[in-house]
């Protein structure tokens, strides 16, 4: 028999469910595609149920042949509300960390739930719980409610709960990330297709357990988060507050975080192939359309702010972009737009932090851009930074994994684990002349949000989205 750990991923667009060894060598992943409802009103939705239903369909599909499972650790997309009822079952759809309706750009629960107070109190007074993507997973699999926190985080507060119109008793109480929540009780096993009373471990947001699947350790280790929203952070050895980003201490001890969340980096390519061109063309065409295009894409530059955007402008009102459209231009210039949109981004939330003195020495990439050459290669280039590709893409789902093996006493402590079940496979250098073309694009790219935030914010007005002005 194989000992190993499952962690699992309640993404925005897919749940995710790996089974990894003690070394972190994948022995299966599944994906499942999660709907996400989009509206005109800036609204992003998510049936928790299709959550559930999605996530026990992953875990299904893994081959569990052979295989001792010690223990399990869910994370996911966040900062992303559910509402649930005394049974654990949806009393409404789940507002996403996308929603743009709660007019506030923060990376808490508490925006959310002022809002969902104001705009449906009838859900509020029909919950039983109120809590976040990886807590309503936790829940569902030993059916303890509970709010996993980080060393560094402390629970709302009460009175800001009920100055919100939230009753503090709909929020549960906290449990330390990475400790045991559970067992894995009856009804979640049946439905998994597991056995029962697998201890389960409480999880964190995907972007943290990014952190420890990336394999980053030292200062100047940083991280680009990858899938839908997409996300740069580096380690630094001192707190380092600069704004319009994010400094927390890191999920290693004596080690801090220092980085941004973006919005829509990774979504924007698969909005591209689905709602712009209907789907006839796979990623992997779109990316040999672009491969064979320069640097800059003819002059063609994109704007990834199709669902606001976080760091570091912090505007929901941001809308996206095609600037520099020619006759001349076709499917491939979008594409390659498009993916360098997502480098730029990064270099964009970089730039500050580099000026602070913070040293990046190594890029690792994570989700979706750590399966492309192409993807890597512009990232590189872009940032000029070394690009490395971890042996598992699905960061988050490892980084999982690796707090349900510490969490089970199965290794030591985080450190062990990182150093113990994360490789690198491959390294890339950037490239000295395509990093010195991409130097004037990206300054064109840091000027169109300047240039366009006050259309931007008309255009909201009109169509009703939100009020008028830049970070309304």
């Amino acid at each position: 028999m194989t000992r190993a750990v499952l962690g699992l991923d309640l993404g925005t667009s897919e749940a995710k469910a790996g089974l990894f060894d003690f070394e972190g060598r994948p022995l299966g992943i599944v994906r499942r595609p999660c709907p996400i409802e989009i509206g005109p009103d800036g609204r992003a939705e998510q049936d928790p149920a299709a959550w559930w239903r999605a996530l026990a369909g992953a875990v299904r599909g893994l081959d569990m042949t052979g295989v001792e499972l010690v223990a399990i650790c869910g994370v996911g997309q966040g900062p992303t509300l559910a509402a649930l009822d005394a049974e654990a079952r949806p009393v409404r759809a789940a507002i996403t960390w996308q929603d743009r309706r709660v007019g506030a750009t923060g990376f808490g629960l508490l925006p959310r739930l002022a809002w969902l107070a104001r705009a449906d109190p009838d859900a509020v007074a029909a919950a039983r719980w109120l809590l976040g993507s990886w807590d309503a997973l936790g829940l569902w699999l030993t059916g303890r409610a509970a709010t996993a926190l980080q060393a560094h985080e402390t629970p709302l507060e009460i009175d800001a709960l009920r100055a919100s119109g939230v009753d503090p008793e709909r929020i549960p109480p906290p449990i330390a990330v990475g400790a045991v929540l559970g067992d894995l009780r009856p009804a979640a096993a049946e439905r998994l297709g597991l056995p029962p009373g697998i201890p389960v471990v409480a999880g964190v947001n995907d972007g943290t357990a990014s952190m420890l699947g990336a394999g980053l350790l030292s200062p100047g280790d940083a991280v680009d988060t990858g899938g839908a929203s997409g996300g740069f952070g580096v380690y630094v050895d001192r707190p380092v507050e600069l704004p319009g980003t994010f400094s927390a201490p890191a999920p290693i001890d004596g080690r801090w975080v220092v980085g941004g969340a973006m919005a829509s980096t990774g979504a924007a390519l698969t909005w591209l192939r689905d709602a712009l061109l209907g789907g006839r063309w796979t990623l992997d065409e779109l990316e040999t359309e672009a491969a064979a295009l320069p640097p800059g894409a003819d002059g063609l530059i994109f704007l990834p702010y199709l669902a606001g955007e976080r760091a570091p402008i912090f505007d929901r009102l941001a809308r996206g972009a095609f600037v520099g459209l020619t006759l001349g231009h076709a499917r491939g210039h979008l594409a390659r737009a498009v993916l360098e949109a997502a480098a730029y981004a990064i270099r964009h939330v970089a730039e500050p932090i580099l000026a602070a003195g913070v040293p990046v020495t190594e890029l690792r990439l994570a989700g979706g851009p750590a399966r492309s050459d192409l993807w890597a290669r512009i990232k590189a280039d872009v940032t000029g930074f070394p690009v490395a590709i971890p042996r598992v893409g699905e960061t988050a789902l490892l980084g999982a994994a690796i707090l349900a093996a510490v969490g089970a006493g199965v290794i030591s402590d985080r450190v062990a684990a990182v150093r113990q079940m994360t490789r690198i496979e491959r390294r890339m250098a950037p490239d000295p002349e395509a990093h010195r073309r991409y130097g004037p694009l990206f300054g064109v790219y840091r000027s169109l949000y300047p240039a366009l935030a006050p259309s931007f914010a008309e255009l909201a007005a009109i169509s009703g989205a939100g009020p008028a002005g830049p970070g309304a």
